[in-house]
Formats: C-alpha cells, sequence, structure tokens
C-alpha cells in the first residue's frame, strides 16, 4: 500500500464513523451542526486519524480499536484551525481554499463550533472505554500540549526566539496531537510498552518534520496547492525555521527528524512500512 493509498484509506474510516456519528446527535441548534460539519468536512489529510488507526493495525492487525481516538482527535485538531483562524488570533479567511467557519458563519458560531467539536471529541473519545485513553488525549490537547503551544506561539510573534524557544512551541502546538495520536492508538489495541514507547519516539520525531516543512512551504508554495494565503508567518513576525537556520538548514533538520523518526519503527519491522513511507512523503509534499 502506498502512502497515498494509506491516508485515503483511513480518511475514508474516519469520515464514515464521523458521519455517523454527527448524524446521531439530536437536539443540536441547526445553524451550529451546519458550522461543525462545515468545518470537520472542508477536506485534509486526516493525518492524526491516519496514525492512530494505523498505530492500532501494527499492534493488533485491527484498526477497529482505535476508531473513537481517531475521531475525537480529528474533531479537537479541526476545533482548534476555527479557533486559529478567527481574528483574535491568526484572522485568516481562508481554509483548505474556503472560506474559514467566521467567514461562511459567524464569529460567535465559529467559537461555539469549536467548543461544541472539543467537548463531543471527549465524548467520543470516551468510547474506548479507557480512563487512560482520554486522559492521554486531555493533556495533548490541554494547556500543556496544543492549547498552552498556542499561548507560546502569541507570545513569541514580533521576538527573536531562539531554537529551544521555537521546539518548545512546535512540540506542544503540533507535536503533541502526532504524537497521542499514535500513542493512543496503540493503547487502544492492548500495545505493550516498548510498543508504546516505540511510536512515540516516532511520533516525536514525524511531528517536528511536519512542522518544519509547514514553515518551509509558507515561504516557497503556492496558495493554490496550500488553500491559504502563503507568508502569513512572516507578517505576523512570527520566528521560524526557515527565518531561524534559512531553507537549506531547516531542510535538512527535516530530513534529519524523518530519519530519526524511520530508526524508532526498527522492532516493528516491514509491517511498519506504512509509517516509514508517511514520515518521507511529509517533507516532500506541497500542501
Amino acid at each position: 500500500m502506498t502512502c497515498a493509498e494509506f491516508l485515503k484509506a483511513k480518511a475514508a474510516t474516519t469520515e464514515a464513523a464521523l458521519q455517523g456519528y454527527l448524524a446521531s446527535w439530536t437536539n443540536v441548534p441547526e445553524s451550529l451542526q451546519e458550522a461543525i460539519a462545515y468545518s470537520l468536512f472542508a477536506g485534509g489529510k486526516r493525518l492524526r486519524p491516519a496514525l492512530a488507526l494505523g498505530a492500532a493495525e501494527l499492534v493488533c492487525g485491527d484498526e477497529k480499536a482505535a476508531l473513537p481516538v481517531a475521531c475525537a482527535l480529528e474533531m479537537i485538531h479541526t476545533y482548534s484551525l476555527i479557533h486559529d483562524d478567527l481574528p483574535a488570533m491568526d484572522n485568516d479567511d481562508l481554509r483548505r481554499g474556503k472560506p474559514t467557519c467566521h467567514k461562511a458563519f459567524d464569529e460567535s458560531t465559529a467559537i461555539l463550533a469549536g467548543d461544541g467539536l472539543l467537548t463531543m471529541a471527549f465524548d467520543m473519545a470516551a468510547e474506548t472505554g479507557s480512563t487512560a485513553i482520554v486522559k492521554e488525549i486531555a493533556r495533548a490537547a490541554g494547556v500543556a500540549g496544543m492549547v498552552g503551544g498556542q499561548q507560546y506561539d502569541l507570545e513569541g510573534e514580533g521576538k527573536q526566539l531562539d531554537m529551544a524557544q521555537l521546539q518548545r512551541i512546535h512540540r506542544a502546538k503540533t507535536g503533541a496531537l502526532i504524537r497521542v495520536a499514535l500513542r493512543a492508538g496503540a493503547m487502544a489495541a492492548d500495545a505493550t510498552e516498548a510498543q508504546v514507547e516505540a511510536l512515540t519516539v516516532y511520533g516525536e520525531h514525524l511531528g517536528l518534520a511536519f512542522q518544519i516543512t509547514d514553515d518551509i512551504l509558507d515561504v516557497v508554495g503556492t496558495e493554490a496547492a496550500l488553500g491559504k494565503p502563503i507568508g502569513s508567518d512572516a507578517s505576523r513576525d512570527k520566528s521560524t525555521y526557515p527565518a531561524l537556520v534559512g531553507l537549506d538548514e531547516s531542510k535538512r533538520l527535516a530530513e534529519e527528524a524523518v530519519a530519526s523518526a524511520i530508526e524508532a519503527l526498527a522492532s516493528f519491522g516491514t509491517a511498519a512500512d506504512p509509517f516509514r513511507d508517511l514520515a518521507n512523503y511529509l517533507i516532500t509534499r506541497e500542501t
């Protein structure tokens, strides 16, 4: 299975489950449900669900145990994008080539759509029956994870950050959900401690490679490919890898992170080839 086929298959599984989950909701304001669906089904790679489902499949041969994890993480990721795009944060008008949620609806509805997605994500995560998994997801999404990383990011605007500060932002803001996708997916499949640890290390390096590539694409990508304006980091005076070390060194660091991610998979043998291919894909992508 190629990387593209892997991502497509996992995305289809996740989308079908999310469609069914949203259809089960009752007594929800129609405008709110419409805004949630607008953002949740706006496209995207579904990377975090793919990692969760792939981790479970790698551990036990069956992805189904991790389906609640996959759906919960995509809901959390989508909520974070809705809120990041708001005027008080990044003030973006486009997301994946479409008007952002607050532009398609209004700011109040966008805020509530994000609130609803975050809250109902934990309703979905509880379907695993594991408080340990729910805690893992909460900590990755919370104040010491994604939310904390966003705060560090906001505080870093207009400042010259060093490498340690930049990595702290990205480990929390981007890396935490990538890492927990692998950890929680593996835990849902009753992985051993050694398996969870190996996938955690893979996720840490994968998240770094993903973020460095995002920074690079904000410089050299195209609006048509990315579905949003390029140069937004520079316009907000954000510290990025290219700004800190240049494009060539940024590319080298991304390649180094991918090599470390692949090395972490050694104990899984050829069964982990889709994850190896995914790591290589993330630094050659154009979107």
